[in-house]
């Protein structure tokens, strides 16, 4: 089985890996495309959890401004200086600020989301469940489930993201480490929208 030259630089372009890590992938694959995809993305995913263990500390600060009514300002930070300055890492800044302006997330990620607030929506929705005669011993395992459906919105990294909605914010960004081959991480954003 020899794969189209077309097929492994599609996969290179996916996934961040070498020509002969997309070609073996193919053949391996027996030349199914989405079966080399997956696999490919399990690996460049686990080398992406590895790297998200070092320290990040470059990294960018940008802005952007939708009509004059909604701004977004995000910090990104990466490894290495080197990396700040690609491109890659530019764009991929950019595409946070704007997900930021057009999904007005209130929280980078899940540790953000205060106890108080967690176990305030937690009661709400357990009364619901209550009133709609759910059994007791269901609605903890059911709460739970609507909590992360609830906060999922809210929550940046778990957002479906704006230029490609099959994917999170989240495992947008451990496409850039992979490819990047540097631990990426959203410090913090603020977003205004005029007359709120």
């Amino acid at each position: 089985m020899n794969p189209s030259v077309e097929d492994i630089k599609r996969l290179k372009e996916l996934t961040g890996v070498g020509l002969t890590d997309a070609k073996a992938a193919l053949i391996e694959a027996n030349g199914d495309f989405d079966k080399a995809l997956s696999a490919m993305r399990k690996k460049g995913l686990t080398r992406a959890e590895n790297k998200k263990l070092r320290e990040a500390r470059q990294g960018l600060v940008d802005a952007y401004l939708h009509a004059g009514r909604i701004g977004a300002v995000v910090e990104v930070n990466c490894e290495t200086d080197f990396v700040a300055r690609t491109e890659d890492f530019k764009n991929l800044v950019h595409d946070i600020c704007m997900q930021v302006a057009a999904s007005a997330p209130l929280y980078v990620n899940e540790d953000e989301i205060p106890q108080n607030e967690r176990q305030r929506v937690a009661e709400e929705m357990g009364e619901q469940l209550r009133g709609e005669g759910k059994p007791a011993a269901m609605i903890p395992k059911i709460v739970e489930g609507m909590l992360l459906k609830h906060f999922s919105q809210q929550v940046l990294l778990r957002q479906p993201f704006i230029k490609n909605p099959d994917i999170t914010v989240s495992e947008m960004i451990e496409q850039h480490i992979a490819r990047l081959g540097e631990n990426i991480v959203v410090r913090r954003f603020s977003r205004l929208e005029l007359g709120l």
